[in-house]
């Protein structure tokens, strides 16, 4: 598998990388992102092959059908990840809720969110080649609340690397924050930023393109990457778990053999939508793909009218932080995917210089064939959480998104699968309050749930509440370079 750009070739980076180059490099020409020239494709014959196969199996497989540059050793350890999962033969549950709408779990590994399913595999690779070339990576990552938590689960005590994440202070539950600032190998660092998660993604892209910075790091010897969705380490394992949640409904005779599925994504900066959007590509049988967003709904007006718009909007923080983003990065691999290089350079840049962008009537068109959106109100979401207790799931805020696209957007009443993001204890509060009892602070609403609802809370999150402050500096956006220096 080779991997291009999204904005064109400006005649100094290669035209052409690997997947190793695009993973340890991840910046592009022109500030764009590595795509890959070409997806392999998915047929019958793959899917059925795996109607038995385990999550690693599979995983191991279209990892090999992808061919891309990882020995084959190195892939089977970073998939053994999984195994430390809350169950390691089925990492990832799929869980009926209506007859005909399925929730894939994609939060149950050690940091209870669905970057885990990518980060963890990721982060052996990556931690394996900087061992591998003897070379010494800072990995900077921008988080939006679960972002963060995974990367540096992954990579904590790693040799070879050091991790900078930058997280908005006050943007994220209290969960998702103490799972940060409590981490406590060496070569971890965390800031919280004064701004949201578009400033701190902002500075993460920036320092990616920077030549001073990378000037700067290369005198010291160290190379510099992204655990971000910017990313293609992080996408290429995001394509696997809706080929799963197709195999899973078909294993349990849901649906036959080429008949096809919704699937309801709740997006922020739309790399879980953009995996789906390339499993659909490479041949899985998906109708649409249902994009669900929070009050922050610049998706949903892309999606519906083709209006990519900063200017006459301001980020507004929700009880489902982990979309409180306007610039999603993914929405770049998308353009390009669609229009080619000069029109995705021509967008990009027009939403750099003027805080927006417009797709033409015929390009909108063409953006609707793969998807749909729609958006709720944390009033809306809270009713869904209290509406899906009654019936004996539990959701967090972020799936709660999902519901109202699923009742409102299929143009067919077809097996829906709904994308469920994060577990409800990271957003404990918001459930409690969900569930008719106000709370002010999330030891009391675990312990509330725990004890009304009988919910088993992880030891993971329980422990968090105990334990020491490490990382505890906020920063000014404006400071972000000279922090990260001071680390090296």
């Amino acid at each position: 598998m080779r991997f291009i750009e999204t904005r064109g070739n400006d005649g100094i980076k290669a035209k052409y990388v690997t997947f190793s180059e695009a993973i340890l490099s991840p910046s592009a020409s022109f500030g764009g992102l590595y795509v890959p020239e070409q997806l392999p494709k998915l047929d019958d014959e793959f899917i059925a092959k795996h109607l038995d196969s385990s999550y690693k199996t599979l995983a191991l497989d279209f990892l090999t059908k992808c061919d891309i540059d990882i020995d084959n050793d190195i892939l089977q350890e970073a998939l053994a990840r999984y195994d430390a999962f809350d169950d390691a033969a089925n990492p990832v549950p799929v869980v009926q809720i209506e007859d005909d709408c399925f929730v894939s779990e994609l939060y149950h590994g050690p940091t209870r969110a669905f970057k885990d399913m990518a980060l963890q595999p990721f982060g052996y690779i990556l931690s394996s080649l900087a061992k591998k070339r003897d070379e010494n990576y800072l990995i900077m990552a921008a988080t939006s609340g679960d972002t963060g938590p995974a990367t540096l689960e992954t990579f904590k005590n790693q040799s070879n690397v050091k991790v900078a994440c930058l997280y908005p202070d006050g943007g994220t539950s209290d969960v998702q924050r103490l799972q940060m600032v409590t981490e406590d190998a060496s070569n971890l660092f965390v800031f919280g930023v004064k701004g949201d998660f578009d400033d701190t993604q902002n500075a993460l892209k920036s320092l990616l393109a920077s030549e001073d910075f990378n000037e700067t790091l290369k005198a010291k010897n160290i190379k510099l990457s992204a655990a971000n969705s910017v990313n293609f380490g992080r996408i290429i394992f995001q394509i696997i778990y809706h080929i799963h949640s197709y195999i899973v409904l078909l294993r349990d005779k849901k649906i036959s053999m080429g008949d096809k599925i919704y699937l309801v994504v709740p997006s922020g900066n739309f790399g879980n939508a953009l995996g789906a959007y390339y499993a659909k590509k490479m041949g899985l049988p998906v109708a649409k793909i249902l994009i669900s967003s929070n009050r922050n709904n610049i998706l949903t007006d892309w999606i519906t009218n083709g209006a990519y718009d900063l200017t006459s909007r301001h980020l507004v923080h929700t009880i489902s932080p982990a979309m409180d983003i306007l610039k999603s990065s993914n929405v770049e691999r998308i353009l390009f995917d669609k229009f080619g290089y000069e029109r995705t350079k021509e967008l990009m840049d027009d939403l750099a210089s003027n805080g927006k962008y417009e797709l033409t009537s015929e390009e909108l068109e063409v953006l609707r064939e793969d998807f749909d959106a729609s958006f709720s109100t944390d009033e809306e979401c809270e009713d869904v959480i209290g509406e899906y207790a009654k019936k004996g799931y539990i959701m967090d805020p972020h799936t709660a998104t999902c519901i109202r696209a699923y009742k409102t957007l299929r143009e067919q009443k077809l097996p829906t699968v709904v994308y469920s993001t994060a577990e409800w204890t990271k957003f404990s509060p918001t459930v409690s309050r969900a569930l008719g009892h106000e709370v002010k602070n999330d030891i009391d609403a675990l312990d509330w749930i725990k004890d009304h609802v009988h919910l088993k809370v992880p030891k993971m999150v329980t422990e968090l509440f105990s334990k020491p402050l490490i990382h505890e500096k906020v920063i000014d956006k404006n400071t972000i370079k000279e922090n990260i220096f001071s680390i090296l």
